[in-house]
């Protein structure tokens, strides 16, 4: 019990709860229904992509394409939409996933197969996904609101037990990420590929393969993101949700992911999407102006890291004493 009041995770639930607090008290409004479920709603993107970084940095990776990654499938599934709005929802959402994870796997296989840096690779196809959003909108054009179907649109919306569409997505996400980390062979594997890559190897595990599965699944869930961020906003263009990669390195940083791998939990992960998420929109309702804005969110950040790389020394020493 002691160990779980010393994890990284009660420490986010603390910092989130002080700042919820604060915030009712200063604009009441913001702890309503509403308030809370448009929170959520804000939150479940960075969320899903949040654990999509987390999946690639358990293996001593990074994804830096995942925002150019969500313009570019939600320009493909914003321009069929348009061109055949008789298409059934779930094709569309399936041709997103589609074409995120046919774009995970070009990283998968050139970090994988070809042993390529993570970083120089995905900066690279960061600027090349981008670039092909751009051909694919015919010179940059904007899919507009009025160019989708009412059912693309009100999909992520569509409310099942007072609760969202969208928000069930990033539970359902949130839980099959638990299980396949937790309760699955790869998800395990994964995480001793980050751990020590040199041991992993020698005691047989596939390498190359698991580093392909991770970016695979790391772009397929990119690319729901891409449709639901269309679809949510009413818009797609080449510069969709351009630096938004960075916001996911420092949820999961926040969240005591690793950036060595091997050290990480989703809960993690997931507390330090909503901590990001819960102070870009607490700043506004209180009045402070957009340059506060920036500097107390950096200094947010750097505190949670600050607190959560304390929590991380005691896990590894815990781990050491058990082994």
């Amino acid at each position: 019990m002691r160990q779980k009041f010393k994890s990284r995770e009660f420490y986010l639930l603390i910092i989130i709860a002080a700042i919820v607090a604060v915030t009712g008290c200063i604009t009441p409004s913001f702890l309503t229904a509403s308030g809370i479920s448009s929170l959520f709603e804000d939150s479940s993107i960075l969320i899903i992509l949040s654990l999509a970084q987390m999946i690639v940095m358990l293996t001593g990776g990074i994804d830096l394409s995942l925002a150019s990654n969500i313009a570019l499938t939600g320009m493909v599934v914003g321009k069929v939409c348009h061109s055949h709005p008789d298409s059934p929802i779930l094709l569309l959402v399936f041709l997103a996933v589609f074409v995120g994870l046919l774009l995970g796997m070009f990283n998968g296989f050139l970090i994988g197969y070809l042993k390529l840096p993570p970083l120089v690779v995905t900066l690279g196809t960061m600027n090349a996904y981008r670039g092909l959003t751009f051909i694919i909108s015919n010179g940059g054009q904007w899919i507009k609101s009025q160019d989708l179907t009412e059912k693309f649109l009100n999909f992520p919306h569509i409310s099942f037990l007072g609760i969202s569409m969208i928000i069930w997505i990033a539970i359902f996400v949130g839980i099959f990420m638990y299980i396949f980390l937790n309760k699955m062979r790869l998800g395990r594997e994964i995480y001793s590929i980050g751990n020590n890559v040199l041991a992993s190897e020698y005691v047989g595990l596939k390498i190359s393969r698991n580093i392909f599965y991770a970016y695979c699944l790391s772009g397929l869930l990119a690319g729901l993101c891409g449709y639901l961020w269309v679809a949510r906003f009413a818009v797609a263009y080449t510069e969709l949700a351009q630096g938004y990669e960075l916001q996911t390195v420092a949820a999961v940083a926040i969240g005591g992911i690793s950036n060595l791998g091997g050290i990480g939990t989703v809960p993690g992960a997931i507390l330090g999407a909503l901590l990001l998420s819960l102070i870009a929109n607490a700043l506004p309702s209180m009045g402070i102006s957009p340059f506060w804005q920036l500097a107390i969110s950096g200094a947010a950040i750097i505190i949670a890291v600050i607190i959560n790389s304390r929590s991380n020394k005691t896990l590894v020493s815990y781990i050491v004493k058990k082994v």
